[in-house]
Order: C-alpha cells, then structure tokens, then sequence
C-alpha cells in the first residue's frame, strides 16, 4: 500500500498496511535519516499496482540488504517489486535480454557488459536531467556520467546506467598501536608515502606487505596498483585511453605506472619475505603480517573487502585502521579514487522503471542501506552520520573527497587483458621481467 503523510504532523506517520510497516527497517520519522527526501517522493509518486522486475546481483545477506531498500520504494511509490539474482547472472542477463524477455531495472557491476547491451539497443537511455543531476549530486560528478555513459546502436554516447552502492579501492591499511610505537604519522601525500617507507627501512623494519597469490586469479592484486598509480601519475583522460586501447598497453605513461608499482614491490628492503615473494604470497595472507609481533611490515595496500582476512578478533578501527592512497602533492592530480560498483539500468522502459531511477536520486534510498552494512555512495546529500560504522563512514568521506572516480580498469578492459595477461604480466615482472618487456607482452596479446 502507498505511504501518505498527515497534513501538518511534526511526526512523519506511515498509513501503509500494518504488514507493509513491520518490512520497513527503520520507523519512518526516526533517527538521522532524510525522511524529508521519503515525503516529497511519497508525495510527487503514485504508482499503486504497478510492478517493477528486478534482476540485479546480489544474493545471501546482499539480497536482503537491498530488499530492506525496496520496501521503502515500495512503500512510498506503491509499486510491487519483486528482486532476483542468478549464481551466473552476467550470463542470465545477456539471455534474457536477446530472448525478449528483460528485467524492467538490471543492476550489475559489469560496465564492459553494459555498454554491449547498450551498443545492441537493450537499454533505455536515462536522459539529459538525470545526466545533469548525476554530475551535481554526486561527488566527482563528471566521473560517474562518464561511468554511466556508452555508445549507442547510433554510436552516440548518452548517459545510461545509474551508480548505485560504491566500493573504494584506493585504501592502504595499517596497525594504529605499531605506527604509535615507532611514532609514524599517516602520509597525506605520495612524497610522504614514499618517505616513510624509507624511514620504516632505516629504523630496521620492513614498510610493506605484497602478495599477489589467487589461484587461478594470481596477479590481479598487482593490477590494483598499478591502476592506483596510474590515477597518480597521469590524468584521468590517459587513464580512460588506456583501458579503452586508444593508447597502447606499451604506452610509455602505462610503463612509467608498472614501474611505480614495482618501486615498492620489487625492492627487498620494502617487502615482508623480499621481491621474490611478492608473487608467491597468497593475497589473503599477506595482511596478517601488519598483526604479528614483532610487525612483519607495517602497511598493506587493499581495497575494502580485505579485512575479511585480518585474524579473527581483529576490531577495524582499533587494531587496524586505514587511509587513503595518497596523491602526489607534485603532480596536481586532485585526489583519484579507484573502486568498483554496479550500476542500474533500464532494460524495460515503464512509468515503473522510470520512477525507480528517481528514487535512487534520494537520500534514503542510499541512506537504509548505509545505516546496515557493505554500502557506500558519493551522494553529497546522504547524511553520513547514518553510516552503521565509524569505518563505513570514513571510507564514504574518501568517496566525497574525491575529486575523480575511475572505475576498476581491468575489470573494462577485454577478458583475456583485464583478468588474463594483465595478472599473468604482473606476476613476470615482480619475477623480475622489465616493465617494458611485460608491457609489450601485453599489448600483444590484445584482441584485434
């Protein structure tokens, strides 16, 4: 049933269905949330009887997690959602879609896969005032309408798909009590970076942990880096022609960023076991060297899932913390940050599936998933203070900080680059190959 307001209440009061009330997380009108922003869209959407098909990719905790969001769209629109995910839903997607029959909203983490469903004409696109508002609201607002925006079955580039539930990878993570007791402050620059992990050396002990090891998946943590660097190394337009191979993986810029990367890597005084195990190392492990005692290294570079390994008991914010990758103060690159995401996306065009695209534009829609857990947005109205964690709440400040955004680069380059060559260069060149030799494997092996 659709929420309505009472006229005049200093209390926002849900009038849905006593049931529909009990699948809302939140009581409406209580605590830090934007319950304004639920009003006004209440107020301006009524959709009741409508349904919205949804296949997005989250499943297990996420599925629920999202649908606790979706009660809330429901609730204010009146519109019957009904979610669902496939253990292969990259693959689930392309079939729907060919076969005529699509979800009305996809949501995937796959720009690549996107912009070939946008090129094939199964996606709707979103418009110019959304294309402005995403540029506006969001916090490094150009980057995410490029983000969003492919070529269409015309060859025009337009804004498409939506960014929704963030992921930062630009973090490098440390033990507060092991920087306290050898009285090392966090960098703020890459000039500090670099300078402390010389001054970590000169007092006898080794500044990092590194390892690539992943299975089938070895390498692609030193893609990361290499990412990372070169975000800070060049501008983010060099970085958008190097994922899109309008300059060559042997460019001489993407060589200069390999060998940024391997100026921590591959020197044996900077690495927990020397160079030679940098590539040996299970990236899993690698971490648990910030915690022994004494330290084994005292900072490890890894996007926001990695805590996941630390030793079981470890409090994030106490016994270890994080910061962010710094920037070159030198270099005038603002302050980039590499993440991931998924992106929404109409695949049919309703009234249903447009007001679903509106509904994300609200702070509440962003602000019930922050309040659980795993979310993370560059909305600048959000309150941050509804962020479950003081972590959660420090990486979403990275985010707000940021002044460019690019997407996880591997992750849009062809398969056989991004999660093929690309992994199993890095491995030959923390082996001891040169940047250039690497670099110019990799190019090679780029799909004609």
């Amino acid at each position: 049933m659709k929420a309505r307001f009472l006229a005049g209440s200093a209390v926002l009061a849900l009038m849905a269905g006593a049931a529909a009330a009990q699948d809302l997380k939140f009581p409406v009108g209580e605590g830090a949330f934007n319950w304004d922003s639920f009003k006004a869209y209440d107020e301006a959407t009524n959709l009741d009887g409508q349904t919205l098909k949804i296949f997005g990719p989250w499943r297990g905790e996420d599925q629920v997690l999202v649908e606790s969001m979706l009660a809330y769209f429901t609730a204010a629109s009146g519109v019957k959602v009904e979610y669902s995910s496939s253990e292969n839903y990259e693959q689930q997607i392309v079939i729907d879609t060919e076969a005529g029959s699509p979800p009305d909203i996809a949501i995937l983490p796959q720009p690549g896969l996107i912009a070939d469903l946008v090129k094939k004409g199964f996606v709707a696109p979103l418009g110019d005032d959304t294309q402005s508002w995403l540029a506006d609201n969001y916090a490094a607002g150009e980057s995410w309408v490029g983000l969003g925006s492919y070529a269409g079955p015309d060859g025009a580039t337009a804004l498409y798909a939506f960014p929704y539930k963030i992921d930062v990878k630009s973090l490098v993570w440390y033990s507060p009590d092991n920087f306290a007791d050898a009285g090392y402050e966090v960098p703020q620059t890459m000039e500090e970076l670099k300078a402390l992990t010389d001054q970590i050396v000169a007092d006898g002990g080794t500044p990092w942990c590194i390892g690539l090891g992943s299975g089938g998946a070895t390498g692609w943590p030193a893609t990361d880096w290499v990412e990372d660097m070169m975000l800070r190394t060049q501008s983010p337009d060099v970085y958008d022609k190097w994922v899109k191979h309008e300059i060559a993986f042997n460019d001489p810029a993407v060589v200069a960023a390999i060998d940024e990367f391997g100026a921590f890597a591959r020197n044996d005084a900077y690495v927990a076991g020397g160079a030679a195990a940098v590539a040996t190392t299970d990236f899993r492990d690698s971490p648990k060297g910030l915690f022994s005692s004494p330290p084994q290294c005292y900072m490890h570079r890894q996007a926001s899932f990695i805590p996941s390994f630390f030793p079981e008991g470890t409090v994030v914010g106490q016994d270890a913390d994080f910061f962010y990758f710094p920037a070159y103060a030198g270099k005038d690159l603002g302050k980039p940050v590499l993440g991931a995401g998924t992106l929404a996306f109409i695949t049919n065009d309703t009234e249903a599936s447009r007001a679903f695209i509106e509904w994300l534009k609200t702070p509440i829609a962003h602000e019930v998933w922050m309040a659980q857990s795993s979310f993370l947005t560059p909305l600048k109205s959000a309150n941050p203070e509804t962020y479950a964690t003081d972590v959660a709440r420090k990486m979403g400040d990275i985010l707000l900080n940021s002044t460019t955004f690019r997407f996880d680069g591997s992750d849009l380059m062809p398969g056989a680059v991004g999660a093929g060559t690309f992994w199993t260069g890095m491995v030959d060149y923390t082996g001891g190959k040169s940047a250039q030799e690497v670099a110019d494997a990799i190019e090679a092996s780029w799909p004609k």
